[in-house]
């Protein structure tokens, strides 16, 4: 049973992004942890943190460890956070004396944080080829009726004739900015996450630095000026930028829907909602859905402008409701975008010929 319809069974094909979700299975997140404990081993060793020789004896080992799944679950209802069970588990396969060299220095949220940005530095090329391709699929639609009439309507109300083309302008400029955003966003989005109990590196002594920056060159991330453990503006920049390009897309599922009624048939498309009762019914259920999106996005971002809110030098409460709102944002906002890719696609003719 699922309470989401992101991942219905039965609405994920309406609401959902499998290709987005997958970064969110527990198998995505485990092997990015795994992934950061095998890169912070061999940092540690090349800045003499731990022995010389332990990464020859350990490596091997993280390359089949396999975590028990069932018994992080139920560990994580206790802990509140998976890291504490994943270390036990991992320090018991490695076994001693290496063990006590696995995850030296580190904490749960370098574990967590680490591996949801290096997710999200695969997810953003797939969210930024969309918004390409829907600014392809515009450009398409002007050259094909852009030099077509169709009536401007302010505050509901008929107001003067306007191109096809002065509409997709209204459509693309946005997206355009929001490839802007996140180009400028990108480098302060993508960087380590690794600070130690209290965000400090205190076990590190004066290797701490050192063993930050080969880390971060190792997993490919930036290496921000400090731990960012309740740092958590950029998280929730990112957050809001979801929602603005979710926003650009309910504007344009909110004019194709107005554009299709009968009485205004100032769009076609091929493939419309089919109704039970009403066959000769064709809705516009993509732009609907892109709309929907847009309001439901929204309020997920207003929680996430709350979860900056830490406590201190961390926050069991801000941190897990990044993680219940998050995953929702960035399936969403995936699903917008591909349903908008589907729908213009689909376009038959827009505007009227004079």
């Amino acid at each position: 049973m699922t309470v989401s319809p992101l991942d219905h069974p039965l609405l994920s094909g309406l609401l959902g992004d499998g290709e987005i979700a997958a970064y969110f299975e527990p198998e995505a997140e485990l092997a990015e942890i795994i992934r950061f404990e095998r890169e912070l081993l061999m940092a540690e060793e090349a800045e003499a943190v731990v022995p010389a020789g332990t990464g020859e004896l350990v490596l091997p080992l993280l390359d089949e460890f396999v975590p028990n799944i069932a018994r992080l679950r139920e560990a994580t209802a206790r802990d509140g956070v998976i890291g504490v069970e994943f270390v036990r588990q991992l320090r018991e396969w490695v076994g001693p004396p290496a063990d006590q060299h696995v995850h030296f220095g580190a904490t749960s949220q370098d574990l967590v944080d680490t591996a949801l940005v290096l997710r999200l530095k695969a997810i953003l090329p797939i969210l930024e080829g969309r918004i390409k391709g829907l600014i392809g699929a515009l450009d398409d639609l002007e050259r094909r009726f852009g030099a077509q009439r169709l009536m401007a309507r302010t505050r509901m109300q008929d107001a003067l004739p306007i191109r096809v083309s002065d509409k997709l302008a209204t459509w693309r400029s946005p997206l355009q900015r929001d490839l802007e955003r996140l180009e400028a966003m990108w480098p302060r989005l993508l960087v380590l996450q690794f600070g130690g109990a209290a965000g400090t590196l205190d076990r590190l002594g004066d290797k701490g630095p050192a063993v930050a920056r080969r880390l971060a060159a190792s997993l490919g991330l930036g290496l921000p000026e400090r731990p960012w453990h309740t740092q958590r503006d950029t998280i929730v920049e990112f957050a809001g930028w979801l929602a603005l390009v979710s926003g650009s897309l309910g504007k344009i599922g909110a004019d194709i829907c107005l554009l299709a009624q009968n009485r205004v048939a100032e769009i076609a498309m091929a493939g419309g909602g089919g109704s039970s009762a009403m066959a000769f019914k064709s809705n516009p259920v993509g732009a609907e859905i892109m709309v929907a999106l847009a309001h439901a996005n929204a309020a997920l971002a207003g929680g996430m402008y709350t979860a900056m809110v830490h406590e201190q030098e961390r926050s069991g409460a801000a941190w897990t409701l990044e993680w219940l709102l998050l995953p929702q944002l960035l399936v969403g906002t995936g699903a917008s975008l591909r349903t908008g890719l589907g729908l213009l696609g689909k376009v038959t003719s827009m505007g009227r010929a004079e």
